[in-house]
Formats: C-alpha cells, sequence, structure tokens
C-alpha cells in the first residue's frame, strides 16, 4: 500500500518522492525544496489549462456528431465547411520554415532507422539503445531474408552454406554501396591501407580502390593488415571487420568476418503506448530506466544459451583517419524519450485541490529533470551532443494543444534553470486533427519541433472515433487502400518539406509490424526512404539493420528536394471517411473481421492487465506474430464498436465472438508459465479482469474519449494489482 509525502501543498507517493530527491536531483545544481515549490507552481499552472484543452475534444465531438446525426447523406463540401466553422479546421499559417537551433546531427543530417522500446524494460532499452550498430552478417543469417532452400538451412550450429549465402550477398552491397574501380568485393582477397588509401587485392592480384576513394575515412590495426575497415556512403558507416583467426574470418578469402552497418541512429525510449504504467510504482520503473540511460549505468542480467552476462551500453568506436588522425563515433543510438499525451492523470502525485496530477505534466518534468545528467555531462556517455532534451509529446489535437505543450516546456525549463528551447519536441501527427491542420501544429512549435511522424493505427483509431456516426466502416484491410491513408502520408511529408523540415529536422513512418518476415519488410519498406521520409520505426535491432541498407540504395536528402516540387496531397481526401457505404458484406465477411478484430483484442489486453506488458509480439487469428500495442488496440476496440453502433453486429454476435476467441487466446498462451487462462472460471466462463476489460473497450467504446483505450486499461489494471496485495 502506497503512502504519500506532504510537500509543497502537494501529496507526492513516497516511492517518487525518495526517487526524486536520492537518485535524480544530487548533482544537477537544483535544490529539493526549490525544485518542489516550483513543481507545485507548474502544476497549478498548467493543469486548468490542459483541462479545458480536454473539455474542447469533447465539445467537438459532441458537435461532429450532431452534424452526422443531421446530415445523414454524405456531402465532402458542407462537412468540410462544418469543421471550419466549429473551430476544428484552422486556417493554415503563412509560409514560414522552423528555426530550430542545436539540433543533434542523428535527426537533422542523417537518415536511417528508428527503434521504439518500452523504456521500463531495461533489457529492450539497452538492446534499443546499443542498436546504433548492427551485424549485417547475424541480421541475414538468422532471418528469413535469405531462403532456406539448397542446404542453406538455419541450423542450430553454424551451417557453412548457409554462411556462404550470406557472405554472398554482403558481398554484393558492398559493391553496390562501395563500388570499386575494377572488379567487385565478391572477389577480393585483401584489403590494405597504402599511403592513406584503400587497396583491394583481386583474384587475379589486381590492385584497386573504391571509385569515390573519399568513402574510405578510417581504419583500426595496422594499415597495411587491418583488423577493421571504416567507410562513409549516404553519411551512414559502414564498418568491414577483418579476423583471418575468426571462425567465419577463415572461411573467407579476404578474412572478412562480419560487415556491421551503423542502424539505428535515434531510439524513442517510450513511456507510452507500449508501457503499461498505472501508478507511482509503475512510473518510478519507467523513470529510474530513463535515469540509468541518461547516466550511462543501467545494467540488466540477461541469460542466453544458458550463458548470464551483464548487458549495459556500449562503449564509443575509435579508428585511425587516413589523415592518421582519431576518429570516435558513438556506439549508441541518440536517444528520445517519449512521455505520455495529455489525457491521463495519474496517482503518483495528488494537487492542492486533491485532485491526480495530469501525467503528461509529471513526465515532462521528470525525464526532463533526469535528463540533466547527460546535459551536465554528470554520465558515463553524452546522448545529446547538441545538448537539447528531445522529448516526443503524442496524441496532441490540433494547434492549441502544440502550443501548450510549447507552453509546459518552456515552464520546465524554468524550473531547471535551462535556457530556452533546450526542450526539443516530436509531434506524431496521429490524431485526425493534428493531421488535418499539421502546418498550424508545426507552427505552434517551429522553434523547438524535431520530429514528425505519421501513425496509421491510432490515427484510424481517431479517424473512426470522430466519424462513429457518419457510417458503417469499411474491414481494416480495405480502410487501409483508402484514399485518406495515402494522402494523410503524403501531406505529412509535403508540409514537412515546405516548413523546412530537410537538413533540421526528421520526417518520420511508420512500424512494421511483422518481427519475423524480414523479407516482406525488405521488399516493402524501401517504400518509406523513397517517400521523402529520413527515418521509419523498425520493431528490432535487427530490423534496423537490415532497414539501414534501404537507406543506403536512397539517398533520401536529395530525394527530398524532388519531393517538395510535388503538389501537396489534397484535405478533402484526408477529409474523407473510410465508410461502408453501399458495400454489402456476407455474414461470413462480417463474422471473419469480428473473429480478427476480437482475437487481437484479447491476446493483448490479457498481458497488459494480467502481466503489466504494454507491447509485445502478439500472435494474430493466423498465429502470425505481430508486435501490438495500444494503437493497434484502439483501432480494433473502436471497429467493432462502430459495427455496434450501426447494425452491422449485434451485441450477442459480439460476445459470443469473444468466448470463442477466449480459447483460441489461451491455447496460444499455453506455454507461458505467467499465463492465467481466460476460459475455466465458473460455468467454464470468464471471470477474469482482462476478459472483461476487452468487452468494455467494445461496449463502451463509443463512451471513451476520442476512443483511447488508456482509462479502461489503466482501471483494470489497478484493480488487477489491488487484488494481487
Amino acid at each position: 500500500m502506497s503512502t504519500m509525502v506532504q510537500q509543497s501543498g502537494l501529496s507526492i507517493d513516497t516511492a517518487l518522492f525518495k526517487f526524486v530527491n536520492q537518485q535524480v536531483l544530487p548533482g544537477t545544481g537544483i535544490q529539493q525544496l526549490s525544485f518542489w515549490e516550483g513543481f507545485a507552481d507548474l502544476i497549478h499552472d498548467l493543469s486548468p489549462i490542459n483541462r479545458d484543452l480536454l473539455n474542447k475534444r469533447l465539445d467537438l465531438q459532441k458537435k461532429i456528431d450532431e452534424y452526422h446525426r443531421d446530415n445523414p447523406t454524405w456531402n465532402s463540401s458542407e462537412y468540410r465547411t462544418f469543421l471550419q466553422e466549429i473551430g476544428y479546421l484552422v486556417t493554415p499559417p503563412k509560409a514560414f520554415r522552423i528555426d530550430t537551433d542545436n539540433v543533434d546531427p542523428e535527426i537533422a543530417l542523417m537518415a536511417g532507422p528508428q527503434l521504439v522500446v518500452p523504456v521500463n524494460n531495461a533489457r529492450f532499452a539497452l538492446n534499443a539503445a546499443n542498436a546504433r550498430w548492427g551485424s549485417l552478417y547475424d541480421a541475414l543469417y538468422g532471418t528469413d531474408v535469405l531462403s532456406q532452400g539448397e542446404g542453406a538451412e538455419k541450423t542450430l550450429g553454424y551451417n557453412p552454406v548457409r554462411g556462404f549465402k550470406v557472405m554472398a550477398f554482403a558481398r554484393q552491397f558492398l559493391d553496390s554501396a562501395l563500388p570499386l574501380i575494377n572488379g567487385s568485393h565478391i572477389e577480393s582477397t585483401n584489403y590494405a591501407v597504402l599511403n592513406g588509401q584503400l587497396m583491394v587485392t583481386l583474384n587475379d592480384s589486381q590492385h584497386v580502390t573504391l571509385c569515390e576513394p573519399e568513402q574510405f575515412i578510417g581504419y583500426q590495426g595496422q594499415a597495411q593488415n587491418p583488423s577493421s575497415l571504416l567507410f562513409k556512403h549516404h553519411d551512414l558507416h559502414i564498418e568491414v571487420q577483418i579476423d583471418c583467426h575468426d571462425p567465419i574470418g577463415q572461411s573467407d578469402k579476404a578474412g572478412i568476418k562480419d560487415v556491421v552497418l551503423e542502424s539505428a541512429l535515434t531510439t524513442i525510449m517510450d513511456c507510452e503506448d507500449s508501457v503499461a504504467a498505472v501508478d507511482a510504482d509503475d512510473k518510478v520503473a519507467v523513470y529510474s530506466n530513463w535515469l540509468g540511460l541518461m547516466k550511462g549505468t543501467l545494467t540488466e542480467e540477461v541469460t542466453k544459451q544458458g550463458r548470464v552476462f551483464t548487458r549495459r551500453l556500449n562503449e564509443d568506436k575509435h579508428f585511425t583517419a587516413v589523415s592518421d588522425q582519431q576518429i570516435t563515433l558513438k556506439g549508441r543510438s541518440m536517444m528520445f524519450v517519449r512521455n505520455v499525451g495529455h489525457l491521463m492523470t495519474t496517482p503518483a502525485i495528488v494537487d492542492r485541490h486533491g485532485q491526480a496530477i495530469f501525467e503528461g505534466i509529471l513526465d515532462a518534468v521528470i525525464t526532463s529533470l533526469c535528463s540533466l545528467h547527460d546535459l551536465h555531462d554528470l554520465g558515463k556517455y553524452k546522448n545529446s551532443v547538441s545538448n537539447s532534451i528531445n522529448i516526443v509529446k503524442p496524441k496532441m489535437h490540433g494547434p492549441e494543444e502544440v502550443a501548450f505543450t510549447a507552453r509546459l516546456f518552456s515552464r520546465v525549463e524554468e524550473l531547471l534553470l535551462l535556457p530556452h528551447n533546450t526542450i526539443k519536441m516530436g509531434i506524431m501527427d496521429e490524431e485526425r486533427r493534428t493531421s488535418v491542420n499539421l502546418a498550424a501544429c508545426i507552427e505552434k512549435a517551429k522553434s523547438r519541433v524535431v520530429f514528425i511522424n505519421t501513425g496509421f493505427l491510432d490515427r484510424t483509431g481517431d479517424e473512426i472515433h470522430t466519424s462513429m456516426l457518419a457510417g458503417a466502416v469499411l474491414p481494416k484491410s480495405r480502410i487501409k487502400s483508402q484514399p485518406w491513408i495515402s494522402a494523410y502520408e503524403n501531406r505529412n511529408v509535403d508540409i514537412g518539406l515546405a516548413c523546412g523540415f530537410s537538413g533540421k529536422a526528421q520526417i518520420g513512418k511508420g512500424m512494421w509490424p511483422m518481427p519475423d518476415n524480414m523479407a516482406l519488410m525488405m521488399e516493402q519498406k524501401l517504400a518509406h526512404p523513397e517517400s521523402g521520409a529520413n527515418t521509419a520505426w523498425v520493431p528490432s535491432p535487427t530490423a534496423a539493420t537490415l532497414h539501414a541498407m534501404h537507406y543506403h540504395k536512397v539517398n533520401v536528402f536529395d530525394l527530398q528536394q524532388q519531393v517538395k516540387r510535388r503538389e501537396e496531397a489534397a484535405l478533402s481526401d484526408l477529409l474523407t471517411p473510410p465508410l461502408l457505404h453501399d458495400l454489402q458484406l456476407s455474414k461470413e465477411d462480417i463474422q471473419a473481421e469480428l473473429d480478427n478484430n476480437a482475437q487481437g483484442i484479447l491476446g493483448y489486453v490479457v498481458r497488459w492487465v494480467d502481466q503489466g506488458v504494454g507491447c509485445s509480439k502478439v500472435p494474430d487469428i493466423n498465429h502470425v506474430g505481430l508486435m501490438e500495442d495500444r494503437a493497434t488496440l484502439r483501432i480494433s476496440s473502436q471497429h467493432i464498436t462502430n459495427w455496434l453502433v450501426h447494425g452491422i453486429c449485434s451485441p450477442e454476435q459480439v460476445h459470443s465472438t469473444f468466448l470463442k476467441m477466449a480459447e483460441v487466446v489461451d491455447g496460444q498462451n499455453q506455454d507461458d508459465p505467467n499465463y492465467k487462462p481466460m476460459i475455466g472460471g465458473e460455468n467454464g466462463l470468464p471471470a477474469n479482469l482482462a476478459f472483461q476489460a476487452a468487452l468494455a473497450l467494445v461496449f463502451e467504446g463509443a463512451e471513451q474519449p476520442n476512443g483511447y483505450t488508456e482509462p479502461l486499461l489503466h482501471d483494470f489494471r489497478l484493480k488487477f494489482k489491488q487484488r494481487c496485495q
């Protein structure tokens, strides 16, 4: 049972109070009493504004619902006029360019993959931070990018046939990214550095160098017998490691043991959708790991193949430049932290009026406070070389909410004695009111913004909820092909470039959802850099290494200059909801959609409520592992709610579907020793809280604010934790 400490008019959970005072504040130059007094003032001043913004969301939704009741026939121009009249759609600002200063090079000047991981999972967080560099050999050997035919199967031990395919693929990649003036890396038998220049010996004893000699920038070991060679292509580094005594290097005629790619340039350490944090203890666990990353002290004991070792942050990499000077490259991703949105409150602190404070305010203050250890060089490593705190802010609705976040960040800077605009803002373009007003949103943070990113799932969930009474929506698979999706993805790039993001900030794309299907990812995710986006989300360090090859195929910053000249995607498409209209669905189609949605909801919610797992690989109805978080849950639950509202299915049908799918999910989790089956209670019916939560998400979905899942998930998780006390 948590206890509370009284300080500066606040009631603060003892665990949080001790964490801040004993672990975070020391060394920062911020005095304990002044911190809590300033924090209390910040809460007092900003909470009413936060509350008013949430009320405006509800008021706009009420007006939109009334419009659809009064106008059952869809009319695009009338709808757009209505949205302007109620202030949902604002007048775009005059042309402007962002003027954010002190932006980290990984954000502004480089193009490459981005990881998003739950920061409360130390192992995931460390793996992601260390994914700045990744073994191409391991990524190819362990995934389906290379087929297992003709003796190239993945076996328990090393399969030399598969190993040869890996080496051949890697040599072809080197030919593409680092072409030789003559011949091919496939023919290489030796690599040496002579007079500051790379010299490659081929099978026929011919000595050649690179087509672009400046791509070779450094090495490790002796020049004529290097252990590592460092190259740069499209501003991404490639390291060729050489060791003829290594088991892999022995089988390579040039002694190459690995090709290492600069991979996850940036990582978002997530406090939001991938995390289940419902009380002070959970929040302290989240903040503790972020503090450990900022100090460089976070470790985790890992058991792998029977071997126990301690995982920690990687050291920097050091090379000798061709000029004989030293090159030092960061061994870790540049880390953002993603705070929660404006909606939720937390019992970790109760304000002067006896109300739980907004969790987004708490996140902004505490994650920034932890980041002082990086800004003041108190940690082992440097995260932001530009001395910035990079915070991704999700689920903002329109320019007023972006302006509020900018105001919140200003107050945090005052509290922590930081220069103005030290805290940078990443804007998640995932809510409808933000995407239709994106330029106005960016303008409100034009001196802070370093990132915009599309989020298809949350954007679809918000689309369904906003247009709940406009009509029944299409099945999920058909929603993806509707015009508003391409308009959404294109406008994100169009507007970002028009606002001066190229060379200044990131334009991002969403997650690849199938971590076990890397071959398909390599086919499809090339579209993200080809769209003009200089980063995109991947589900694992391995995926980051593979996706990095796409940024060697496409020079994103050159491409952005071409994209700038195209016509901006139509707002009318973006405002058109994906409705069923006159399309008739068969009973089988309806049931299949319900099965798919219910199974996905249950598979995710049961882990959230029972185990506190906010993001994981959840088997879908076809037993394909998909990355699931609250965004996927939002679209699935809102989809069934919409069909219930419009009579596509009945409450009885939905309930029976959930019962049937609960058995499927129980079966999929039968090997998990921590899993508690949903079926098998009294009379064989599920009585556990997770099943109840899943039903509530659907049957109460229309009443949930903007269709968000957090209020119900938090409520049921807290009930579960109370039962376990």
